[in-house]
């Protein structure tokens, strides 16, 4: 798994300059809140766009996929009653903590783990659609619901839900780009390139802004408590490929690849799109997302060698 573990070089090396950037005060708490915007307004609605314009949309239904999705939605499910219930979180941190349990990594890790392990790239296609498609907007329509709750009564609340889509740049980019691959069109270089070049700063400004995030921990009045991050990582890194394990052997008859694809990319950790959401939206759960992250990101490796020693 030499390719796998280097997935996660890029991970811990940017989380470990944006801690030190902010301890040295080269940056300071505006600069990552500016950072945060830039991520979510700019960079992540451009390489959500221009990723999913060029998928092919032909063959990404499967069994895998359906385990797959599956035991995102049911582990996902869990997450946020158990924020709600045992931890008494406001519906918008709920959505954050149930994002923390499920929302797996595709884009980073999913990519090596699909090359060097399964041979084929196919299932990272499938798996980012089926996130970006349903899992986030149902996220960011339960935040945006409670964030902007009170204004305008029942209708108020109905008419800014149908607008979410045109209001939030990370569904627009995402929803666009979906248009576009099922309009079968190609996006001209003189616009594909400086979406691209905008793209490519998502992933490396939000590992940055995590790391910045670490620094002063230790004072934040917002640290989640450990029984609170313990059951998010067992629940991401136990429990959802179990559950995977269990729909797709025992309710689809998976066998060999077809099995280890979807319980390998359930075993993903925790992308860190939640910490960038609830960043954005300045939530209590936002340390919960950024010790998620970290803490999956570290046991995963294990997880991911151990399940691909099991099912190959």
């Amino acid at each position: 798994m030499p390719t796998v573990v280097a997935g996660f070089v890029p991970i811990w090396a940017l989380t470990g300059v944006g801690y030190l950037v902010r301890r040295t005060n080269l940056f300071g708490l505006a600069a990552e809140r500016a950072l945060t915007r830039v991520v979510f307004y700019l960079a992540m609605p451009a390489v959500l766009f221009t990723t999913l314009s060029r998928v092919s949309l032909d063959g990404l239904a499967s069994g895998s996929i359906l385990a797959f999705a599956a035991s995102t939605v049911l582990v996902g499910a869990l997450g946020l009653a158990a924020s709600r219930w045992l931890f008494r979180r406001r519906l918008a941190d709920q959505a954050i903590g149930g994002m923390s349990s499920a929302y797996v990594n595709a884009a980073n890790l999913g990519i090596p783990v699909a090359i060097t392990v399964l041979g084929d790239p196919s299932f990272v296609v499938a798996a980012l659609m089926f996130q970006l498609l349903v899992v986030m907007p149902t996220v960011l329509t339960l935040i945006d619901t409670d964030v902007n709750a009170g204004g305008g009564g029942r209708y108020g609340a109905i008419r800014r839900v149908l607008l979410l889509p045109v209001r939030n740049p990370v569904i627009l980019g995402a929803a666009g780009g979906l248009a576009i691959a099922a309009l079968g069109w190609k996006l001209p270089p003189l616009l594909a390139q400086p979406l691209d070049l905008l793209g490519g700063a998502g992933v490396p400004l939000a590992l940055l802004v995590l790391g910045m995030s670490l620094f002063g921990r230790a004072e934040s009045a917002d640290l989640p408590r450990r029984s609170e991050v313990l059951v998010v990582v067992t629940l991401k890194i136990v429990l959802q490929p179990l559950v995977c394990f269990l729909i797709g052997r025992f309710a689809l008859g998976l066998d060999g690849p077809a099995l280890l694809a979807a319980v390998l990319f359930s075993a993903l950790p925790t992308a860190q799109n939640a910490f960038v959401f609830a960043s954005q939206y300045q939530l209590r759960a936002g340390a919960l997302a950024r010790d998620s992250i970290l803490l999956t990101t570290l046991l995963s490796m294990a997880s991911l060698t151990l399940i691909t020693y099991l099912l190959s």
